[in-house]
């Protein structure tokens, strides 16, 4: 064993397994001492960074919880573990997986960030007592449902790019004499459809007229039903294997019950389910690909929506003379999330009727998808609890979330149909 190594071995025997400060400030001192050591530091902190996606983690989840438990020099430090271990990673990964590590990168070059190991440290010792503060992190961080399947999809109709069940792109699943009466290649189709849609919900959130937001959210959100049911249509016809898959949408603070209830409504009304895991700050979001896209264009969407009229109802209390408080902003979020939900819930039932009529042998294939999400959710969650909102006091806030729920640019589901 190398005197490098002795010197990172002593460190971490001396620092990750306790909890105290003088235990950090010994192992910090052993690696302050020795210059030799950050090469094998920074090989070990991608040896945590690897074990972490054995244990079920994704970039985004540890990224986001570094963020959540420490801070930006920690965040910024493990994004560069996780670069420097995607260049050495082997195993194939998905599309999901992928832009996880294009939006790191992107960070990484706006900052300055990933130049070297231990680029951000201003002494050493600063430097070696943030690196062991996130080690000792990510070295307890517990095993989460996996998302990725265990074998790579076989059938030619199989969601492209895709091993992990938490792709990025909705599948087109097509076979090659069905292809060319949907116009262009699978992948060129969900790219010019996602690039559609991103692009009116962020016109609908960035305008100042509400008319303008409505056309655009509206048209939005035709364009995802449209996907979907195509999808499910293309997906029976050809009968592809296709399957459900699974992604995490963070739920950050503050007021994070009432934005996964948020989320929970918007994947309802999308045909996926969705479970909250409040410790570490997301959802999972369990559904077929296209629904999935879905759920996290528009929750975000509204979320923006949220804010924007939270923070336009506080400026109006505020010039009413009313001081607001964070019970205020916490019954607006309760009542929009759950007049939003009523909503969403009638247009899914309008658009199951729309079913029936207009397409008898879709509904089937839509009963038989639900059926999948439900068996796949409670194969990974078998055990989960309802969680109730707390702290909802405020009569002013819930009506002015409520009213601002009964303007947000939802649209509505068109007529479903084989088109």
């Amino acid at each position: 064993m190398s005197s490098t190594s002795t010197t990172v071995e002593r460190a971490f025997a001396a620092a990750l397994y306790a909890d105290s400060d003088a235990a950090l400030d010994t192992g910090a001192s052993l690696l302050a001492a020795d210059p030799g050591s950050d090469a094998e530091l920074a090989r070990r902190g991608e040896e945590f960074v690897a074990a972490a996606w054995r244990r079920g983690w994704q970039p985004a989840d540890v990224v986001r919880l570094v963020r959540r438990e420490l801070d930006e020099a920690h965040e910024r430090l493990v994004s560069e573990l996780v670069l420097a271990e995607a260049d050495r990673d082997r195993v194939p990964r998905g599309a999901r997986w992928a832009a996880q590590l294009g939006v790191l990168r992107d960070g990484a070059g706006a900052t300055g960030a990933g130049s070297a190991p231990g680029a951000l440290r201003t002494d050493r010792f600063s430097y070696a007592t943030a690196v062991l503060e996130l080690y000792r992190l990510l070295l307890r961080l517990p095993s989460l449902e996996p998302l990725e399947s265990p074998e790579p999809p076989t059938s030619p109709h199989a969601p492209r790019g895709r091993v992990s069940g938490a792709s990025a792109t909705p599948s087109a699943s097509a076979s090659s004499g069905s292809a060319s009466s949907f116009g262009g290649s699978a992948a060129s189709r969900d790219t010019r459809m996602l690039a559609r849609i991103r692009a009116l919900l962020a016109k609908a959130e960035a305008t100042g007229f509400p008319e303008e937001a409505e056309a655009l959210s509206a048209k939005a959100q035709e364009l995802m039903a449209r996907h979907s049911i195509d999808e499910a249509l293309l997906a029976a016809r050809t009968h592809a294997k296709d399957a459900p898959g699974a992604c995490r949408i963070g739920v950050d603070p503050p007021y994070e019950t009432a934005k996964a209830v948020l989320l929970d409504a918007v994947a309802g009304a999308n045909r996926c389910r969705a479970v909250w895991n409040g410790a570490f700050g997301f959802s999972t979001v369990v559904g077929f690909e296209p629904d999935l896209e879905a759920v996290e264009l528009l929750y975000t969407s509204l979320l923006v929506q949220a804010t924007a009229a939270m923070t336009k109802a506080e400026a109006a209390q505020r010039a009413g003379g009313r001081k607001r408080t964070k019970s205020f902003r916490q019954s607006f979020l309760a009542a929009y999330a759950h007049r939003i939900g009523d909503r969403l819930a009638a247009v899914a039932d309008e658009a199951e009727g729309q079913v029936t009529a207009t397409d008898g042998a879709l509904l089937p294939v839509l009963a038989a998808r639900d059926v999948a999400v439900a068996d796949h959710t409670e194969r990974m969650f078998p055990d989960t609890v309802t969680t109730r909102m707390r702290g909802v006091n405020d009569v002013a806030g819930w009506e002015e979330g409520a009213a601002a729920a009964d303007r947000a640019q939802v649209g509505e589901r068109p007529r479903l149909g084989r088109g």
